[in-house]
């Protein structure tokens, strides 16, 4: 028995190992200045650390992952774009439900593109419909703005018989597809809204970017029916109004499964991907205004965020070595462990951080120690009882199980209401908060009862 716990310490210590290496792979800047007493010698430090990138190759595939943390708007700033909605096209009735709509694809395109948090608005005045779109953190502003703006329509095109009265006529063609298929070609029935998924990837025999399709059922039949009449000539695909891919068909394709293997770069696949998974925007968008803005918060007002947490954490692990001696001490290691676990499921995730999603750390910090002492407590009713050590940990871990569970699955539906009604930063605060509930049932449940049996089972 005792070896089960010898062998989930070490897997305990094996995560907090590699939770020290995600939180280091962001470089720090160390500067200090000390005076030695006596000699008053000096001993100045200015010291960067690179920090850790992963990034490595398994033949054509290629990971690469930023492991910086994600700060808001509130924190660092980041890219404001005005859009214009053109609404010419759609009746008086629709617009308001269409203008509501583009607001929601933009949303999910920039969540897919591995930012959170970011603040989308709808604004109407008079026949001026428009979108205001900030978006926390980002470096790269054209990627973002060919992201957001695009509407990503995608068509199929194909040859038919001159005179076929489903001709379309050469100027309502995307550009490239008269020139490949001549003025007999005609859009076929199947379309971006017949997708059911869009992800970026790599062709394998070439290795080079690529956007795999998966149709619905619906569009897969459409699409075995488009390959079949069309085996020996060219099936025109088109993005928007811009042809992008012209395969010539040498089977039918059967089960729904395609790929986009254009002259992409894995940045312009990933996009492509997001644009088409995201979904299509029901209007087309102009840019009025784009501009960087600042941090709302200073950053004095973020060091004394942070200082005042570390302070409040050192209390916290001061009040229990005071309150529960060397039980204490463990509970104190596994608090450790766990702002690790959760720091590092920051950058994985990854979360952008907001002063609203710091505080729900520091909350879910002492609900962790919470459970903690109901353990403790439990755990000394059984040693007034009469209890050996191990037993008096078995029986406090047990009884104490269903307080916990109860108050963190209540915080949990907290949470997910929160997640499901709020928006932005009230999101990103129900989300922090569930993580670091979830992690701190595995802190109290598993770390510290491992670190118990270990150093106190048998005892």
């Amino acid at each position: 028995m005792r070896k089960n716990w010898l062998w989930m310490y070490i897997c305990i210590l094996i995560i907090a190992i590699v939770a020290v290496i995600i939180n280091l792979s962001q470089p720090y800047s160390i500067n200090l200045s000390v005076t030695l007493p006596f000699t008053h010698k000096q001993i100045v430090v200015n010291k960067t650390l690179p920090g850790i990138s992963p990034s490595f190759s398994i033949g054509p595939f290629h990971f690469q992952r930023d492991l910086r943390l994600r700060k808001g708007l509130d924190l660092q700033g980041g890219t404001s774009i005005t859009l214009r909605a053109d609404m010419k096209d759609v009746p008086q009735s629709q617009r308001d439900t269409a203008l509501e709509s583009a607001a929601s694809v933009i949303e999910r395109r920039i969540n897919f593109f591995g930012v959170s948090e970011p603040v989308v608005q709808t604004e109407k005045t008079n026949n001026d419909y428009r979108i205001l779109v900030e978006i926390p953190g980002v470096t790269d502003v054209n990627q973002a703005v060919q992201l957001i703006g695009q509407t990503a329509k995608l068509t199929f095109w194909e040859q038919v018989a001159s005179g076929s009265a489903h001709i379309a006529s050469t100027s309502a063609m995307p550009i490239g597809v008269p020139q490949l298929l001549g003025p007999n070609a005609r859009q076929t029935d199947l379309t971006g809204s017949d997708l059911q998924q869009a992800t970026a990837g790599f062709d394998p025999t070439t290795g080079k970017p690529d956007v795999q399709l998966t149709f619905t059922s619906t569009g897969a039949s459409k699409f075995a029916a488009i390959t079949k009449r069309n085996v020996g000539k060219i099936l025109v695909i088109a993005l928007d109004n811009q042809a992008i891919e012209w395969p010539t068909v040498s089977t039918p394709i059967y089960g729904g499964q395609a790929s986009i293997t254009g002259n992409f770069t894995t940045d312009q696949a990933k996009t492509l991907a997001i644009q088409l998974d995201a979904g299509v925007l029901p209007v087309s968008l102009s840019i009025l205004q784009q501009q960087a803005i600042g941090a709302t918060l200073g950053q004095a007002s973020l060091q004394d965020s942070l200082v005042a947490g570390v302070i409040g954490f050192f209390v916290i692990v001061l009040f229990m070595i005071i309150l529960y001696g060397r039980l204490g001490a463990i509970a104190s290691l596994a608090l450790v462990i766990y702002t690790l676990i959760v720091l590092s499921l920051f950058r994985l995730i990854p979360v952008t951080l907001t002063l609203a999603g710091i505080a729900a750390f520091i909350l879910s910090i002492g609900i962790a120690v919470d459970a903690n002492i109901l353990i403790f407590e439990r755990m000394k009713e059984e040693l007034r009882r009469g209890r050996s050590q191990e037993m008096a940990i078995d029986l406090g871990f047990s009884r104490a199980w269903p307080s916990i569970r109860d108050s963190n699955v209540s915080s949990l539906i907290t949470s997910a209401i929160l997640y499901y009604f709020g928006t932005g930063i009230v999101r990103g605060f129900a989300f922090t908060l569930a993580l670091g509930v979830i992690v701190s049932m595995f802190s109290a449940i598993v770390v510290t009862r491992t670190f118990l049996q270990v150093f106190y089972g048998g005892k």
